[in-house]
């Protein structure tokens, strides 16, 4: 049995629905029996709670009726054999208690432990309480003793730790169901639940460790998960040492299109991420008035005035690749060029304003990466960005359905749908990064590396990875006040082969 405390690279996410079969496959396949398993996960959170609150003298344990209470009961038993002050509170009702749950709660009444009704009152003086009311089935709002429970956790100032996933969380989606505790830290038992690692999930969730509780690989091995977290995805190639007598035109042409009047801060930022992350040449296609200000500020950036569609098409015959939409505004300018670049055989990274005018206009768009936020997707998909936020999942999903192409849902546990269906989601990133120009900076590290030559889908998961490691790095001199351009600083020791995403 193992407890990993940092992720491995790539490991795959489950739905609840799929971590009950991987449950029934290690009991009925593999032969362990539930309660084994179940004397697992408490033993894991034990260990996980000693490891966090080594001082701790107090605990308070709030059991449900079902398996997630049967771990809560495990718990309890061992700090009471550890001398610890232990209050278990039952929410539910007790008759309700059946099989290796049971076999849990008489196990620790008959070690001498004690059982009282749930009362807010009861949580006074803990150093730690553990969450053990609901697991991964929750399909409701919570609402009653268990809503109220929740909110008298969440208020009592005590730190949390959850067994599973926080009561009120929903598994798949990271939706909190009226409420939701918030855990210092969880312990996920046998499968990595998605919803653990996006949106509100991140937030009620807290450190998220992993037991396996000893189910062999061959039970893994029949799930497929069909998503996976990543954190350190390979460059490839691109992590190797450049040939001695490489020449720029080896790494690529990124062409940005963006920048009208008040907004060719866009494009700068974007030109410059695609440059630090190793594209041999980056030009910007704006407007006229900004070109020349924009070659000042950064010589490295071939600057053009466009006026029309015609000039566009010119320089996209010298691109490898094309980002549309950071400042580009919704003008009668902008929507004369965006065709030209959707027309186009160019892979293309569609951003911002881009995404809005596809949104008014839509069609499909195979050879494109769309970059939404949750209030652009919201307009992909004519719903609100609560209704996005609600279950980010099902959103990338309907986005790629729609439209095609490769989907990066931003936020909090960004999502990638790729071309293959697999769904990828980013651990890296922070509060940070929720500033103006970072959705430039993240088009700029995507455009960057398709430039390179990296496939497309790679590159989309790796660039996520890549921004999101950078903005890890800008944050260790404080996530408040922090930048876009402090993020592109970072870039360039991530993507060289003496610091590849350290």
């Amino acid at each position: 049995m193992n407890i990993n405390y940092s992720e491995p690279q790539a490991v795959p996410l489950y739905t609840a629905e799929q971590v009950r079969e991987l449950d029934r496959l290690a009991i009925q396949e593999a032969g362990i029996p539930g309660y084994t398993l179940m004397t697992r996960a408490g033993e894991a959170c034990w260990v996980c709670l000693c490891a966090r609150w080594p001082t701790a003298r107090c605990i308070v344990v709030l059991c449900g009726t079902g398996n997630n209470g049967g771990d809560g009961f495990v718990v309890a038993r061992l700090a009471l054999a550890a001398g610890l002050q232990v209050r278990v509170l039952q929410i539910g009702a007790a008759d309700r208690i059946r099989g290796d749950a049971l076999t849990a709660r008489t196990d620790y009444v008959e070690a001498n432990g004690a059982i009282a009704p749930f009362s807010a009152d009861a949580l006074a003086g803990a150093d730690v309480i553990i969450d053990a009311m609901l697991g991964t089935g929750l399909q409701h709002l919570l609402e009653g003793a268990w809503h109220d429970a929740v909110v008298a956790i969440n208020t009592s100032g005590v730190p949390v730790l959850a067994i599973d996933i926080p009561s009120g969380l929903h598994a798949d989606s990271g939706s909190v169901m009226g409420v939701a505790v918030r855990a210092v830290e969880t312990v996920t038992l046998i499968g990595r639940k998605r919803g653990l690692y996006t949106g509100q999930g991140k937030v009620h969730a807290g450190t998220v460790s992993f037991a396996e509780l000893g189910v062999p690989a061959s039970v893994y091995k029949q799930c497929a998960a069909g998503c996976e977290l990543v954190d350190q995805p390979p460059l490839g190639r691109l992590a190797a040492p450049r040939p001695r007598n490489a020449h720029k035109g080896d790494f690529g042409h990124v062409l940005v299109l963006g920048g009208d009047r008040g907004m060719a801060g866009a494009v700068r930022l974007a030109g410059e991420a695609a440059l630090r992350t190793g594209a041999g040449l980056v030009s910007l296609a704006t407007r006229a008035e900004h070109a020349a200000v924009l070659a000042a500020a950064c010589p490295e950036l071939m600057a053009h005035a466009v006026t029309g569609p015609l000039e566009l098409k010119d320089l996209m015959q010298k691109a490898t690749v094309v980002i549309a939409g950071p400042g580009l505004g919704q003008s009668a300018w902008a929507q004369s060029l965006l065709p030209v670049v959707l027309e186009s055989r160019l892979p293309q990274v569609l951003d911002a304003d881009a995404l809005n005018l596809l949104a008014k206009d839509p069609l499909r768009c195979d050879n494109c990466v769309l970059t939404p936020h949750p209030g652009e997707a919201g307009r992909l998909l004519r719903q609100s960005t609560a209704e996005i936020q609600a279950d980010r999942f099902a959103a990338v999903t309907a986005i790629n359905q729609q439209y095609g192409g490769i989907v990066v849902l931003k936020g909090a546990g960004t999502i990638i749908n790729t071309a293959n269906r697999v769904l990828s989601v980013c651990k890296n990133g922070n509060p940070g990064m929720a500033t103006a120009g970072m959705g430039d900076v993240l088009s700029g590290v995507i455009a960057g590396l398709i430039a390179q030559g990296m496939p497309i889908a790679e590159a989309v998961v790796a660039g996520v990875c890549v921004h999101a490691s950078a903005g890890d790095r800008a944050a260790s001199h404080g996530e408040r006040g922090m930048t876009a351009g402090d993020v592109i600083k970072e870039i360039r020791g991530l993507v060289n082969p003496a610091g590849v995403l350290v």
